[in-house]
């Protein structure tokens, strides 16, 4: 049975960022510690509502991104709850240090948002892909990694992110494209806990981003030949939901992971982590692999990565021959 979290289709397409811009006015409505601070980056309608009705809670520091971070460290040290705006490439590129230091190492209750981030940005190149941001922020000690997989859950994961006290990262996708909606209203958010979309027991389907849906449209082409998968929702990277991810890799005994970012030290690297500990089964990783981004269109790139729902359906296969394998050795 379908949960009642799931659309019954996915036919709707929405903008996640305007999603999370959204969640962000009606938390400055309840929330007066809520300040809301760019790097020269789009502000949007979550940026021309506070210009309006509450301007001294906006701030934007212009192509700075390390002084962003600072600040955001700053306001959250004085009780506010800061919320940072730019490229993902740049806030690692000129923001780590900042990250690590001022707001990790200190506790800070700063929440960053990573905008355009991976390698499905359509229109821009190499220069401005973040293939490295899951791996260089997961080694940060006490940071939350958050990466949502729609509209609704984007919206979700904004006010989840105002409930947690202490530093987190929300990584969007594009900001000039829609992605299906996959959830309803009725979605039950929780910070650290996986989403059970689909039950299977041949192999386990872990995605996680906008990537969500190609998980869910190859379980559905991988049930038209017999195959039945799971697939959960990795929302959040870190602290990642080992029991879930362990329950699955036993029920199933071969898993994918599948992300818009590198391999390594990735989502893929830290699943493959902990069942190399936990419970050891084939792990077939879909990502970027080892390579800088490309220019071309949205569905080019996704394409010319393997981050399309057919390459996700080869390494289920190739993940279920690997585990016959080993149970029926030559």
């Amino acid at each position: 049975m379908k949960p009642n979290y799931l659309r019954a289709t996915r036919d709707l397409k929405e903008n996640m960022y305007q999603a999370h811009c959204r969640s962000l006015i009606e938390l400055a409505k309840e929330n007066e510690r809520i300040v809301i601070c760019y790097a020269d980056f789009p502000s949007a309608e979550a940026g021309e509502f506070f210009k309006e009705h509450c301007p001294d809670r906006y701030i934007d520091v212009g192509i700075a991104e390390g002084h962003l971070i600072t600040a955001a460290a700053g306001l959250s040290n004085s009780g506010f709850i800061p919320f940072t705006h730019c490229h993902t490439l740049f806030a690692l590129g000129r923001g780590y240090n900042q990250i690590r230091q001022n707001v990790a190492y200190d506790r800070n209750n700063v929440k960053i948002i990573l905008c355009n981030s991976g390698v499905i940005w359509g229109g821009i190149g190499p220069s401005h892909h973040s293939v490295e941001d899951i791996a260089a922020l997961r080694a940060i000690p006490g940071l939350v990694i958050l990466s949502p997989a729609d509209a609704v859950s984007t919206g979700k994961t904004t006010r989840a992110a105002v409930e947690y006290e202490g530093p987190v990262v929300i990584r969007l996708p594009f900001i000039g494209e829609t992605y299906p909606t996959i959830y309803t209203e009725e979605l039950k958010y929780e910070i650290g806990k996986s989403l059970l979309l689909r039950h299977g027991t041949d192999v386990a389907i872990l995605a996680v981003g906008s990537l969500v849906n190609d998980a869910l449209e190859a379980s559905e082409m991988l049930e038209d030949s017999g195959i039945f998968a799971s697939v959960l929702d990795i929302h959040t990277i870190k602290p990642i939901d080992e029991e879930a991810i362990v329950s699955a890799a036993k029920q199933t005994g071969a898993v994918v992971t599948v992300e818009d970012a590198s391999i390594i030290g990735g989502l893929g690297g830290a699943v493959a982590e902990l069942l190399s500990d936990k419970w050891p089964v084939p792990v077939k990783r879909i990502g970027v692999n080892d390579s800088f981004g490309e220019s071309g269109k949205s569905k080019e790139l996704k394409e010319h990565y393997k981050l399309t729902s057919s390459s996700i359906c080869a390494a289920a296969k190739a993940a279920i021959a690997a585990k016959q394998s080993r149970l029926n050795p030559k």
